[in-house]
């Protein structure tokens, strides 16, 4: 069996799009609890196939419903579906997510907005030898499918505690550190999307565990689990 993302589920986008409002949706559930339980199917598979060669503890599908309360877009609903995966254990850094929505799918992973002291450990790591995590980026298939680092989420100038002119300063003034793939709507609808996002999940394992070290140790290389 090899699931795939069905055309209809982004038909019902489009329409919700046009039509975001709770009586619609209350008029076309049935329709979108049938593309839901295709998608879910999808997510399985994939996370099947994760636990192949790593360990998934969790698999989070996003609600449909947006949280309006601090928003000025009152719509009632999201107009994409979204789904992360996220691996076992303690020793385990990183997660998977996967976004489908008309025009606009990707896949990313790795460390969005970790907490305050992870964020300290990553820098300090960065500022003392970036080589390792230099190295990584610039291999060259991890380069061309991701790029880089998403540098939307980054301070100004420089974090408070670090130099400005730091040679690593690229590095450290971030906030998150993940990397994205963007999926056209025909990419998605093939049959071999699956197997395919399975490969860019893959080149980031090299990722995760370099980042998995620096946040299981201390800067001296010594264990903090």
């Amino acid at each position: 069996m090899n699931p795939t993302i069905p055309k209809s589920a982004f038909h019902f986008l489009l329409k919700l799009k046009e039509n975001n409002n709770r009586e619609w949706m209350q008029e076309n559930k049935k329709e979108y609890l049938a593309n839901e339980k295709l998608l879910k199917e999808f997510y399985s598979a994939v996370e099947n196939d994760l636990n192949v060669t790593d360990e998934i503890s969790k698999v989070k599908v996003f609600r449909i419903n947006r949280d309006v309360r601090f928003s000025n877009n009152k719509t009632p609903y999201n107009v994409h579906r979204s789904v992360s995966f996220s691996r076992a254990g303690a020793h385990r850094r990183g997660g998977y997510y996967l976004r489908l929505e008309p025009g606009n799918s990707y896949m990313a992973g790795g460390f969005f907005s970790p907490e305050k002291e992870d964020l300290l450990r990553i820098r300090k790591e960065f500022e003392l030898d970036s080589q390792e995590i230099r190295d990584i980026l610039s291999r060259k298939e991890f380069k061309k499918i991701f790029g880089g680092f998403n540098q939307e989420n980054a301070v100004k100038t420089a974090p408070k505690g670090f130099n400005k002119d730091d040679e690593n300063i690229d590095l450290i003034r971030l906030k998150s550190f993940f990397v994205t793939h963007k999926f056209t709507d025909e990419e998605v609808f093939a049959k071999d999307f699956k197997v395919k996002l399975l490969n860019h999940y893959l080149l980031l394992r090299p990722f995760f565990d370099y980042m998995s070290d620096v946040l299981t140790t201390d800067l001296n290389g010594e264990s903090i689990l």
